[in-house]
């Protein structure tokens, strides 16, 4: 199943200039714990989607909330020449389709 089906929320957003930050919120606990149970969410994973060194992802699951969240830093720092998405809001597209076992 892909993580945009059991998530109820997948954003991504600047926290501040240099650095992206992502969240992703589950509706109930059952499709958290099935994610969480997975490991598909991880430090790795993310620094190989979005090409970083694995040391620089900061990655916390966030069990109180049925969330998890990463942060990294940006390649292009915001409203840099060549920043595409000034806010950071479309970068989490990556994850949408990640399949979760």
């Amino acid at each position: 199943m892909k993580l945009a089906q059991l998530s109820s929320l997948i954003r991504s957003k600047n926290a501040g200039p240099f650095v992206l930050t992502f969240d992703i919120m589950f509706p109930d606990e059952q499709s958290y714990l099935r994610v969480k149970r997975s490991g598909v969410l991880n430090a790795a994973l993310f620094a190989r989607l979005y090409r970083c060194q694995p040391e620089k992802v900061r990655f916390f699951e966030c069990d109180n909330a049925r969330a998890f969240k990463f942060s990294i830093p940006r390649v292009i720092f915001q409203g840099d020449l060549g920043d595409g998405d000034l806010h950071g809001g479309q970068q989490f597209m990556p994850l949408v389709d990640l399949e979760v076992p």
